[in-house]
């Protein structure tokens, strides 16, 4: 199956039923290091004619195996009429299916289960993680199927769609284009990642985007910057 005929595929079912949130976020790579443990900051200013929210995960995580990752979330939110405070708590675990360069791709999956800070309201999601090297370029997609309830929420699933395509021009910078798709928002725009190494399995990783949705008239911009050390 071509490459051409996945991304068709992979976006027509994402405009089925889309997610309702916050779409951009982060685009998972399906790998999972041997005896890795993390912290991770992430912060999202979005602004749009009406609102801007501010908001920052912080996280620890260890792999359990040499395929199971397993983190753990805090995630905070401020926004022009509330004060930056703790929105929800996540367990976020990722499977590597196949070593990397083992197949014609490389898969993973994702699990997620959410719980607001505040009220007795519930997300799980499920993802699949794809990626696929090209010469000194990558391709990487995320679907994720989600599902929501609790006393605030309507029972429902929905679907987001993500996808980087970057060149490794350098480990420490590799430009990027990012998109991301949810309900009634399809966001396109620039993003760059790099890695810093150290000694042993130490490295510093760290990620910047500005995603513009393009399909909504109106101003809907959000900047992402993720920082990621692992050890």
């Amino acid at each position: 199956m071509s490459i051409r005929v996945i991304l068709i595929i992979l976006l027509s079912f994402s405009k089925v039923v889309l997610a309702d949130g916050v779409v951009v976020d982060k685009v998972y790579h399906p790998y999972v290091l041997p005896n890795e443990k993390e912290f991770e900051w992430r912060l999202m200013s979005r602004q749009t004619d009406n609102n801007t929210i501010l908001g920052q995960r912080i996280a620890y995580g260890q792999s359990l195996s040499e395929t199971v990752m397993i983190e753990g979330y805090l995630v905070g939110e401020k926004t022009e009429v509330e004060d930056f405070g703790l929105q929800a708590y996540e367990v976020e675990i990722r499977w590597m299916l196949t070593e990397q360069g083992e197949l014609w791709a490389d898969w993973g999956m994702l699990f997620e289960v959410e719980k607001m800070h505040k009220s007795n309201d519930w997300e799980v999601t499920t993802g699949v993680l794809f990626e696929k090297e090209f010469g000194r370029t990558s391709l990487t997609l995320n679907l994720f199927g989600i599902y929501e309830w609790g006393k605030n929420l309507q029972d429902e699933i929905e679907m987001e769609f993500r996808l980087k395509y970057r060149y490794r021009w350098l480990p420490q910078i590799q430009p990027a284009i990012e998109i991301y798709t949810g309900e009634n928002y399809f966001g396109i725009g620039p993003a760059f990642m790099g890695i810093q190494r150290f000694d042993g399995q130490k490295q510093l990783k760290w990620e910047a985007g500005f995603i513009t949705e393009v399909s909504n008239s109106g101003k809907d911009h959000t900047f992402r910057l993720a920082l990621e050390y692992e050890f």
